[in-house]
């Protein structure tokens, strides 16, 4: 198991299995279009991370990363894929879809619990401790440290693990259209997000 560092842009002789890639990202903050995006993370899920960072003045050109996620055949996998989509739309000007997310299926059949955070979800259901304490760090610095990107990638390490544990207590709960209805509405979520609407619920009634 290794962790891939890439300046800009994955290199030209990175190949990823067939099947879904887990994704996650990293910002200066938590708000698409305020806080720039310094790094996209990926896996395959056989072992290796690639991490891709982008630096101050970047122009989010990236080719290679950009065919990677807005590739329709695909499946990208997120823990929290509301703002790991807004953000990527944002700075790549892709789609990243079509998706699963973590987060999301947690909330649908986890519901004796309001701990849906990676690090509980991972604790429950596959046994692995995650380490947190580099969450709130600077991902603008000139440098990032080996505790930094050990985190990063600890972030799309055990995603495909959870997708099949998840998909199984769905099934459970007779919850699986439910949840794939959910994820097909992620990304005109995160457009919302984006346009304005991050907090306002426009489906509600409210006079």
């Amino acid at each position: 198991m290794s962790i891939h560092f890439h300046e800009e842009d994955l290199g030209e002789d990175v190949r990823f299995a067939d099947g879904p890639i887990a994704v996650d990202t990293e910002a200066m903050g938590l708000v698409p279009g305020r806080d720039r995006l310094c790094l996209v993370q990926l896996s395959d899920g056989k072992g290796d991370e690639h991490l891709v960072r982008f630096s101050v003045g970047s122009d989010y050109s990236a080719p290679r990363l950009k065919a990677l996620l807005s590739d329709p055949q695909r499946l990208k996998l997120y823990h929290f894929a509301r703002f790991d989509v807004a953000i990527m739309s944002k700075y790549l000007g892709i789609m990243a879809a079509p998706l699963y997310c973590t987060r999301t299926a947690s909330r649908l059949i986890r519901t004796y619990t309001d701990r849906h955070g990676l690090k509980d979800l991972v604790k429950e259901v596959l046994g692995h401790d995650l380490s947190k304490q580099q969450q709130c760090s600077d991902w603008g610095a000139a440098e990032i440290s080996d505790a930094q990107r050990e985190y990063a990638a600890s972030d799309v390490r055990y995603l495909h693990a959870l997708k099949e544990k998840l998909d199984e207590r769905l099934e459970r709960e007779n919850r699986t259209a439910l949840a794939q209805g959910c994820f097909d509405f992620i990304p005109y979520r995160a457009l919302l997000d984006i346009a304005g609407w991050a907090e306002q619920d426009i489906f509600a009634h409210d006079g």
